[in-house]
């Protein structure tokens, strides 16, 4: 009988997405991880795992129901047993001018009886780096890369204190980590840390240029009982966690059985990595476009994917996927709420694709792979291997077993779909496409 694993580290992150990015990481670390999907219920018991994560869908909800739900999860997570906690947040550090980044912050440190959180939502591996206290997409300045006209959180300024100070309780009590502490290693930065916390500093931006950058400052992290991060500084904090004798030593990674069944791609980001996977994809199998102006749209996208698989291909894409015109233009026509509209449309036919026998699912988009998880009904989900920086293969148990992919909607290089389909089971046949 194998050996009950012990949580140790407990994330709560604001969409699935970026909980299964930062559980990728964890489990490339040798971390048994586990993702929790949704707000755990005090029935749920916690998962033989040293590493949790919490996927919320929270983002853009309302500050009070953000607050609410990150905080009954810390809360579980802690009576698990969790010792040390991320609030792991977007690495363009999505968000309005309220939150959610912010209060969801201040509430966890509340909670945890914790004065001091790091932020940084460096992730070099992807592309996002802190210089100078200012965030960066591939060396753009924040506001003037694609996320500047992103529909539901745009980003107008790259300068995290001041997008960070508007939502805090003590924006005065914002500082930065000097850079210098950085560059001479994790013992400096734990030492600065600990001076910045008896000075009163309650919120610290650190810059990070790069993955040496971000081992740093996860390792000097290990003290703190609060981290605000992007997945890039993730492997830093095992590390810091081993060397405190609080992890054990790494396990191996297996990778979910390939599974049999057609294959399912749901593709509900407008994102500029997006649009161009959407784009590569169709031209390999067939590509049905949900059509949110449509009087059901779900029932028009279910119907026309299950023609398409009746057709012999073993794959077929559902995507909502526009540009950045269109989508403000079915948004003046619909109202605001298209997007919660969109995704249930989508989350409907995949559920409903499932159900006539698809086992293998690739979801693109935070929200959207949210709303699918939710459709299906999945609880938990055991991590595998990385396709790409921030990108794990998943595994539902089921019944029925689905091996899951889900990704942020700027994540991974162009082919990421094709790539997806081939590593969870027989690929994509050159007699899919259209």
């Amino acid at each position: 009988m194998a050996t009950p694993v012990t949580p140790v580290l407990g994330v709560v992150a604001d969409d699935l997405t970026g909980a299964a990015d930062i559980a990728g990481v964890l489990a490339r670390e040798g971390v048994v991880t586990v993702l929790r999907v949704g707000e755990p219920n005090d029935d749920a018991g916690a998962p033989d795992a040293e590493g949790i994560v919490v996927g919320l869908k929270i983002r853009t909800a309302p500050v009070a129901s953000a607050i609410e739900q990150a905080t009954a999860s810390a809360d579980w997570l802690q009576r698990a047993g969790v010792r040390r906690f991320v609030w792991k947040i977007c690495s363009t550090f999505d968000s309005t001018a309220e939150g959610n980044i912010g209060p969801v912050a201040d509430a966890l440190l509340d909670l945890l009886g914790e004065r001091m959180t790091l932020v940084c939502p460096a992730f070099p591996a992807n592309g996002r780096t802190v210089v100078d206290g200012r965030l960066f997409v591939h060396g753009v300045p924040l506001d003037q890369s694609p996320m500047r006209d992103h529909p539901l959180t745009p980003m107008r300024d790259a300068d995290l204190a001041r997008l960070l100070g508007p939502q805090v309780r003590d924006p005065e009590r914002i500082v930065r980590l000097p850079a210098a502490a950085v560059e001479a290693g994790a013992e400096a930065v734990t030492a600065v840390l600990a001076d910045l916390r008896a000075g009163g500093a309650r919120y610290v931006i650190a810059d990070a240029a790069n993955d040496r950058d971000c081992d740093v400052l996860g390792a000097a992290s290990a003290e703190l009982r609060l981290v605000t991060c992007a997945s890039g500084l993730a492997a830093g904090i095992v590390r810091g966690l081993r060397d405190a004798g609080l992890l054990g030593p790494a396990g191996p990674l297996d990778a979910p059985a390939p599974v049999d069944g057609p294959a399912l791609v749901i593709a509900g980001s407008c994102s500029t990595a997006t649009r161009e996977q959407v784009a590569r994809f169709a031209r390999l199998a067939p590509s049905v476009r949900l059509d949110p102006l449509a009087t059901d749209p779900a029932s028009d996208a279910i119907r026309a994917a299950r023609t398409a698989l009746a057709n012999g291909p073993d794959v077929v894409m559902v995507h909502s996927t526009d540009t950045p015109l269109a989508v403000e233009e079915v948004r003046t026509r619909l109202g605001a709420d298209v997007g919660a509209r969109v995704e249930r449309a989508l989350a409907e036919t995949a559920r409903a694709l499932v159900g006539d026998g698809v086992r293998r699912v690739v979801i693109a988009g935070g929200e959207t792979t949210g709303a699918v998880l939710d459709a299906l009904a999945v609880a938990d989900l055991r991590i595998g291997p990385e396709l790409a920086p921030g990108v794990p293969i998943v595994e539902a148990a089921g019944p029925p077993r689905l091996v899951i992919v889900p990704k942020s909607g700027n994540f991974g290089g162009p082919d990421l779909f094709a790539e997806a389909v081939a590593a969870t089971g027989t690929g994509v046949r050159a007699s899919a496409a259209p």
